[in-house]
């Protein structure tokens, strides 16, 4: 591998003529991750968590090299912690023609982070509506949002999620979802929406979320930075450019591996 690049087909020839695992790879690789990581997490800490991901999913060790790589490099330059408690990225195998790929997933508290880091927000948040809670809003020239969450233990069933923020220099915005909004809009856009290992199975409201924070973000007035961070949501990449920036998205009609028995279907 040539100094500051990493490529697809690199990777597979080292794994392939080698026998050098991913694990391996990726520890051979901590000085190309160091140069893309931001100040907010170490190299150290990062190569921990990856190899954690890869030991605790083992169809993420079966994903072609380059797109493993990709969507860990995509995480390392976000400053993201895939696959962890916190939730601010997941890193997601599943299969594309039969190719088992890695896909990049932001988590909703990865998108918070990104959204404070651009520096034009004072309150970001987003919020699940039960069905004991009080909860009205309005639109038009002078919106309004009112939620007055029920205090009990019994809350009721998930019923809406909102999303809002204020700009630094007063703006504001909210969105309003359904639940039956989002798991329409889920089913229709997340390629990884089926399977097992997908956020959307393991933490629905935390997805939710984040779907809804992306609607209201569309309003918000943020720099091209957050607008190109954004976009490396659900995508797909293959290989790493020069400047480890340079990353060639996919995006790919996927089959869903499930978790369970392994059976692989169309994602539709």
């Amino acid at each position: 591998m040539t100094e500051n690049m990493i490529q697809n087909a690199t990777a597979k020839t080292a794994v392939a003529k080698t026998g050098t695992s991913l694990k391996d790879y990726i520890t051979k690789m901590q000085g190309e991750i160091a140069k893309a990581l931001p100040s907010v997490i170490t190299p150290e800490r990062f190569t921990r968590i990856t190899l954690s991901a890869l030991s605790t999913n083992p169809q993420l060790q079966q994903c072609t090299p380059g797109s493993f790589l990709g969507a860990m490099m995509t995480a390392a330059q976000l400053g993201l912690e895939p696959n962890t408690p916190l939730g601010q990225a997941y890193l997601i195998p599943f299969r594309n023609k039969g190719v088992l790929e890695c896909q990049f997933q932001l988590g909703y508290k990865g998108l918070l982070d990104l959204a404070y880091r651009s520096g034009e927000i004072s309150v970001i948040q987003a919020h699940t509506v039960y069905a004991k809670d009080e909860f009205e809003y309005e639109l038009g020239l002078e919106p309004k949002l009112k939620h007055k969450p029920h205090m009990g233990a019994d809350k009721g069933e998930p019923i809406a999620f909102y999303a809002l923020f204020r700009t630094k220099d007063g703006g504001f915005g909210f969105e309003v979802m359904s639940i039956e909004d989002v798991r329409s809009h889920a089913k229709k856009y997340s390629k990884a929406f089926g399977s097992g290992f997908s956020p959307w199975q393991t933490n629905f409201e935390e997805m939710a979320k984040k779907t809804v924070l992306k609607k209201v973000l569309k309003y918000a007035p943020l720099k091209s930075d957050f607008v190109r961070q954004a976009a490396t949501d659900e995508t797909i990449k293959t290989e790493i450019g020069e400047d480890m920036t340079e990353i060639n998205p996919i995006q790919v009609e996927a089959e869903i591996v499930d978790s369970e028995t392994g059976e692989v279907t169309e994602n539709k």
